[in-house]
C-alpha cells in the first residue's frame, strides 16, 4: 500500500472509529508498526491527530487561535452557553473559564441575575462590564495569549484565596479514554486549580471536541459534576461516557 493510501486509511479510522491502534493497522495491511507509527507522526505534525500510546486519537479543532476559535460552531457553543446558565442560581458565586464558549456564557448571562463572576479570562470580564448585577473578579497572572487567559504560578496562586459555587469548565478535548484535555501544560494547571476551588464543576464541550484530544490532560471524570454538550447522544463516545457513570446534559 502507498504511503499516500496508507495516510488515507488512517484518516478514515479516526474519522469512524475514533481512534488508531498502531499494531492493529500493521496486522491488518502487513506492514510494520514503525512505518505506521511513522504515518501517524506526520499526521500529527499536520495537526490531524493526537498521539498517544500506541496509536493515535482525533485532534481537536479547538487548538486553533482564539480569534480564529470564534468562527467554529458558534451556533453550538452558543447552545451550550445557553444550558451552562441555567445552572446559575440567583447569589451565587461562579468561576468562569476563558475561551469561547465562556464567552457566550457572559454574553448570555441574564441582566437581572445577581451574582459574583470570577475569572482569570480578560475577555470575560470586559463582556460582563455592563451587567448590572454581577459583581467581577479579575484574576492576574502571565497572560497566555492563544486562549486569552492568565496562567502560571502568580493566577495559580491567586485560584487559591477564592471558592464558588460553580465553575464552567472549558477544555478542547473530551475522550473517554484520553479524558478531558487541552494544549497547554499551563493552561491545564490552572484549570485544575479553578476546579479545586467550586463546589461543581461542569465541562463546556460543542460537538467538535467531543471524540477528540489535546496534549495535557486537565482532570479525570470522577473530578467533574458532568458534561454540557450539544453533541448528538448516539455519539459512541457520549455513549461510553454515560456507560461510564458521566451525568450529560444536552444542550439545545
Amino acid at each position: 500500500m502507498l504511503a499516500a493510501e496508507r495516510r488515507d486509511h488512517l484518516l478514515e479510522l479516526l474519522a469512524t472509529e475514533g481512534k488508531v491502534v498502531a499494531k492493529d493497522v500493521a496486522a491488518a495491511l502487513g506492514i510494520s508498526e514503525d512505518s505506521v507509527r511513522r504515518d501517524l507522526r506526520d499526521l500529527a505534525a499536520e495537526g490531524l491527530c493526537q498521539r498517544v500510546y500506541g496509536g493515535a486519537l482525533p485532534a481537536s479543532p479547538a487548538m486553533a487561535g482564539y480569534a480564529e476559535r470564534q468562527s467554529v460552531t458558534p451556533g453550538g457553543k452558543r447552545k451550550v452557553a445557553a444550558a451552562a446558565v441555567e445552572l446559575i442560581r440567583p447569589g451565587s458565586t461562579l468561576i468562569l473559564d476563558g475561551g469561547t464558549t465562556a464567552l457566550a456564557v457572559a454574553g448570555l448571562l441574564p441582566a437581572d441575575l445577581d451574582c459574583t463572576v470570577i475569572t482569570h479570562s480578560p475577555t470575560v470580564v470586559a463582556a460582563l462590564l455592563e451587567h448590572p448585577r454581577a459583581e467581577l473578579f479579575l484574576l492576574g497572572g502571565r497572560v497566555f495569549k492563544h486562549s486569552a487567559v492568565a496562567c502560571g504560578a502568580a493566577a495559580v496562586e491567586a485560584a487559591q484565596n477564592v471558592s464558588a459555587d460553580l465553575f464552567l469548565l472549558g477544555v478542547t478535548g473530551v475522550h473517554p479514554e484520553a479524558g478531558l484535555t487541552t494544549g497547554d501544560a499551563d493552561e491545564a494547571a490552572m484549570k485544575r486549580a479553578l476546579a479545586g476551588r467550586a463546589a461543581e464543576t461542569w465541562i463546556l464541550a460543542s460537538a467538535e471536541k467531543i471524540g477528540a484530544a489535546s496534549p495535557f490532560r486537565v482532570l479525570p471524570w470522577d473530578r467533574v459534576t458532568g458534561l454540557i454538550t450539544d453533541a448528538a447522544p448516539d455519539h459512541p463516545a457520549l455513549e461510553r461516557l454515560a456507560a461510564a457513570g458521566v451525568e450529560i446534559r444536552p444542550a439545545g
